[in-house]
C-alpha cells in the first residue's frame, strides 16, 4: 500500500498565460511538455480492463452543451481539446501541432489575431479525417443563438474564423481577451460531419453515440449503471494502454468505497473516498491512497431570484449560523480547508485577506432582528409577507452532504429559519433543476476558473445566467454591476501582477455580497489499485481523467 498524504500541493505561479509586450498584449504559452512529440508515437498494444467509478451519472455527451464535472470524466476519454494544462499550469498541445504564442506567430502582439496549426493525419473514431473545418464548426456552434452552449465567454469576441487549410485556421478577436487560451484549453472539438443535415443540433443523434478523436471510442451505455469505452487504435498521442475502460455509476459513496475495498472498482473517481473512510483506506493492501487538493470549492449556494435571499442581512445571518468548522471537523475529518472564496488557495490570484468566517448564533439573530425579520407564531421569521423558509437540495446518496444538510437545518432553526431538505438523483439534480435555477438553495461543489486562468465570468457575470436567457453557468443568478466591471477589466489585462489586484478585489466584493456561503476548498481522498499507473492530481482541470490516455495496468 502506498500512502501519499498531503493537504495541498505546493503553490505555483501558473499565471503567465500572456505578458505585456512592446506593442501591447503578447501571448506567452509553454511549448510541448511531458515528453510528447508532435509526431505520432508508437503506441503499445492496449490490454486489460479498468473500472473507474463515479458517484454521479454522466448524462450529457455533447461537450459543447451545458454539463457538469462528471460529464467531463467521459469527455477526456472520447474527445480532445486543442491543448490543455498540465498539473503545473503549463500548456501542452493535443490536437494543435503547437501551442500558439507570439514567438511562433500563433498570436499577434496585440492579441487580436490568432493562428492555430493542427496535427496532420488525425482521424475521428469513424475514420473520417479531422480537419480545421471541425475546429471552425466547434467554435462557431458555441456562438449559435439556437444552440444551448456550455459557455459564451470569450467566443463572443471571435470574428472571421477562416479555414486556411486542412491543418490551419485563423480568426480575429474584436478585443484582446486574456482568458481566451484557458477557455480554448477546455473546449472539446466535435466532428462537423456528425451534424450535417441535422436541423436541431441540441437533439442530434450524436448525443447518444458520440464520436471523438480521443484515446477511447464509445461502445455502449447502460443508463443508470455504466458506460463502456474501447481503445482507439488510431490515437494520435501516446496510448491508450487499456483495451476497455468501464465508467461505472455508484451513487452511494459508502457502496462505492465498499466496492473499491473488495476489488470490484479499480479507481475511485468523483466524489472519491469519503473522509470518514480515510483511516481504514490507508491500511488497505494493494491500494494507493492519496489526499490531494483540488480547484473545487464547496458552498451553500443561494438562488438570488428568491425573495428570502434578496436581503443582504439574511445572507450574512445565514453565514453566521453556518457552523462550517464543525462540519469540516466532524463530518469531513478535517481533510478540506476552510475558505472564504471561490479562488483556489494555490492560485496566484487568491485573496488571503478576506474577512474570516465567525460562527455565531447570537450574531445571526441580531442581524435578522436589526433587519426587521420577526419570528411568527411558529417561530419562523418573516418580513413583508415573506417567510424565511426555503428548500435545500444536493445529490441523493452523498451521505456527507446529506449529514451536512441535517446539521445546517438544525442550526438554522435556532435562528428562526426553516430549511426543508429536497434531494434528487444526480441526473435530476444537475440537470435543468440546477442549470435553469429551479432550486431555492443547494450544497454544491464548483470549479469556476478556466484552467489556471483566474477568469470566472462564466459563473458570476450578470449576463451569464441561463434562467435569464444567458449562455453561461451563473446559476446563482448573481447580479453585481461591480463584479461585472471587474471581470470585464481583468479580461483586458495581460500582466499577472496587474490582473491579481482586479481578481482579489472581485473576491472581496463577493465575500461581502455572499451569493453563496463559502464552506471549504476540496482536498479529496483518491484511491486506486497499486497495479494501476497514471492517475495524477491536476488542480487546473475539473476531473481526474484529464490524462486517462496515459492510464495502464502494470
Amino acid at each position: 500500500m502506498t500512502n501519499e498524504k498531503h493537504a495541498k500541493p505546493g503553490p505555483t505561479r501558473r499565471q503567465a498565460l500572456m505578458l505585456l509586450g512592446a506593442a501591447g498584449a503578447v501571448g506567452v504559452m509553454s511549448p510541448a511538455i511531458l515528453g510528447r512529440d508532435q509526431a505520432f508515437a508508437a503506441n503499445a498494444a492496449p490490454s486489460g480492463q479498468l473500472v473507474l467509478a463515479f458517484s454521479q451519472e454522466p448524462t450529457v455527451f455533447n461537450p459543447l452543451m451545458p454539463h457538469i464535472e462528471v460529464d467531463e470524466g467521459v469527455y477526456y476519454a472520447i474527445f480532445d481539446t486543442l491543448f490543455d494544462f498540465d498539473p503545473a499550469g503549463n500548456f501542452f498541445p493535443i490536437l494543435a501541432a503547437e501551442v500558439p504564442t507570439v514567438a511562433n506567430g500563433g498570436i499577434s502582439e496585440d492579441g487580436l489575431t490568432w493562428r492555430i496549426k493542427l496535427k496532420e493525419g488525425v482521424k475521428w473514431h469513424d475514420g473520417t479525417p479531422f480537419t480545421a473545418a471541425d475546429v471552425k464548426f466547434s467554435l462557431e456552434l458555441t456562438m449559435d443563438p439556437d444552440f444551448r452552449s456550455f459557455r459564451s465567454t470569450g467566443y463572443k469576441f471571435m470574428r472571421n474564423i477562416t479555414v486556411v487549410s486542412d491543418t490551419e485556421l485563423t480568426w480575429e478577436m474584436s478585443e484582446a481577451f486574456a482568458p481566451m487560451a484557458g477557455i480554448l484549453a477546455s473546449t472539446y472539438i466535435i466532428p462537423k460531419h456528425a451534424f450535417d443535415g441535422v436541423e436541431d443540433k441540441n437533439t442530434a443523434p450524436f448525443m447518444n453515440a458520440p464520436i471523438g478523436t480521443g484515446a477511447y471510442k464509445w461502445k455502449e451505455r447502460m443508463a443508470g449503471d455504466h458506460i463502456e469505452l474501447v481503445a482507439n487504435p488510431d490515437y494520435h498521442m501516446d496510448g491508450p494502454y487499456l483495451e476497455t475502460l468501464i465508467i461505472k455509476y455508484v451513487p452511494d459513496l459508502n457502496v462505492m468505497y465498499t466496492q473499491f475495498k473488495s476489488g470490484d472498482i479499480d479507481v475511485v473517481g468523483l466524489q472519491y473516498i469519503s473522509p470518514d473512510h480515510l483511516a481504514e483506506a490507508e491500511g488497505l493492501d494493494g491500494k494507493v491512497i492519496k489526499v490531494a487538493g483540488t480547484g473545487t470549492f464547496e458552498s451553500f449556494g443561494l438562488n438570488m431570484m428568491r425573495d428570502q435571499f434578496k436581503d443582504p442581512a439574511v445572507r450574512k445571518a445565514l453565514y453566521a449560523a453556518l457552523d462550517k468548522g464543525s462540519i469540516i471537523d466532524a463530518l469531513y475529518y478535517g481533510v478540506p480547508t476552510p475558505t472564504e472564496t471561490y479562488m483556489p488557495q494555490e492560485s496566484f490570484y487568491y485573496n488571503p485577506d478576506l474577512p474570516k468566517h465567525e460562527f455565531s448564533i447570537e450574531k445571526a439573530k441580531a442581524l435578522l432582528d436589526e433587519a426587521g425579520w420577526v419570528p411568527g407564531a411558529d417561530g419562523i421569521r418573516e418580513k413583508d409577507g415573506v417567510r424565511l423558509a426555503f428548500t435545500n437540495s444536493t445529490t441523493a446518496g452523498n451521505h456527507l452532504r446529506e449529514q451536512t444538510q441535517q446539521f445546517i437545518q438544525q442550526t438554522f432553526l435556532e435562528i428562526g429559519v426553516s430549511m426543508e431538505i429536497k434531494n434528487f438523483p444526480p441526473a435530476v439534480m444537475w440537470g435543468d433543476y440546477w442549470m435553469k435555477s429551479q432550486f431555492d438553495s443547494v450544497i454544491v461543489g464548483l470549479n469556476c476558473l478556466a484552467g489556471a486562468d483566474p477568469d470566472s465570468s462564466d459563473y458570476f457575470m450578470s449576463t451569464m445566467s441561463p434562467a435569464l436567457g444567458g449562455a453561461g453557468q451563473n446559476t446563482f443568478v448573481y447580479q453585481s454591476e461591480k463584479v461585472d466591471e471587474l471581470l470585464a477589466k481583468g479580461a483586458k489585462m495581460f500582466v499577472p501582477e496587474e490582473r491579481r489586484k482586479i481578481y482579489q478585489e472581485q473576491q472581496a466584493v463577493m465575500r461581502e455580497d455572499l451569493p453563496f456561503l463559502p464552506m471549504f476548498q476540496y482536498a479529496v481522498v483518491k484511491g486506486w489499485k497499486d497495479d494501476v499507473e497514471g492517475p495524477a492530481p491536476n488542480v487546473n482541470n475539473r476531473i481526474d481523467t484529464w490524462n486517462v490516455r496515459d492510464w495502464k495496468r502494470v
